[in-house]
């Protein structure tokens, strides 16, 4: 069996997340349905990672094994385009070793969350809205303490089945783009919910709520009730994920 990465994007708000769901359709069981048609054979994909119901990919990668694919690709693509919603597109494919994964695989993965100053029309389903003035310089230090930690479960979904909370931060930084502020996160692994628990409580440190001592404090509590609110869905996108040399020169970016 020859094994394939297959590169798309996704408007997150019709779907319960990446993966198939027994409740809801899901991206994955849509680009499933589209790729067995085009290869005329049952497909599974195996993503890198979950998203959760209503956020967004920028950039995303899953593998999948057939030998009944003849791989021109700009046929290949048209097709499966032609086929999905207008909400999901596929950017490319190609084929890779048959041990790489599209998950264990890769070695980082890169969050924005938006927030939008005013209301905007044209960005509703994709930036939340904040119109008071968070203290920027403050959420940036207090997200610089991120770094100094490893254990984020005060950062996560209550219940989920992971061997472990801790993760790795590289990145994490709010910046202002015009009407909006951008926050850029990135880690080697994101628990469930985290970056949206991330932001939320950031926000409070923006808005006077708690202070950076708090912020702190809440990290080391390990306890997800001691921090901020999850802000909403529709502002969250992933937007890359790193993967080494040999596995990424496929990528269009």
């Amino acid at each position: 069996m020859q094994r394939y990465f297959i590169q798309l994007s996704y408007d997150g708000t019709a779907y319960h997340g990446w993966q198939i769901q027994p409740n809801g359709v899901s991206v994955q069981e849509v680009v499933e349905k589209a790729l067995s048609v085009v290869a005329r054979n049952t497909v599974s994909l195996t993503g890198a990672g979950r998203t959760d119901a209503g956020v967004h990919a920028s950039f995303y990668i899953a593998h999948f094994d057939t030998d009944n694919l003849s791989l021109d690709n700009e046929k290949i693509i048209h097709n499966l385009n032609c086929l999905l919603p207008p909400d999901i597109a596929i950017q490319n494919i190609f084929k890779v070793p048959p041990d790489a994964h599209a998950r264990f695989g890769a070695v980082s993965r890169t969050y924005k969350y938006y927030l939008n100053k005013t209301k905007d029309p044209f960005t509703r389903q994709y930036a939340a809205k904040e119109s008071r003035i968070p203290d920027l310089k403050r959420m940036n230090e207090a997200a610089n303490k991120l770094f100094d930690y490893e254990d984020y479960t005060s950062f996560s979904r209550l219940g989920t089945d992971v061997k472990t909370n801790n993760c790795a931060i590289y990145l994490a930084e709010w910046a202002e783009e015009g009407n909006r502020y951008v926050f850029t996160i990135k880690a080697d692994r994101f628990l469930r919910n985290m970056v949206r628990a991330i932001v939320g409580t950031l926000l409070d440190v923006g808005f006077g709520k708690i202070d950076i001592d708090d912020f702190c404090k809440i990290i080391e509590a390990r306890d997800r009730c001691a921090a901020g609110a999850s802000v909403p869905a529709k502002g969250l996108f992933l937007a890359d994920i790193g993967y080494p040399d040999n596995l990424s020169r496929g990528f269009i970016i």
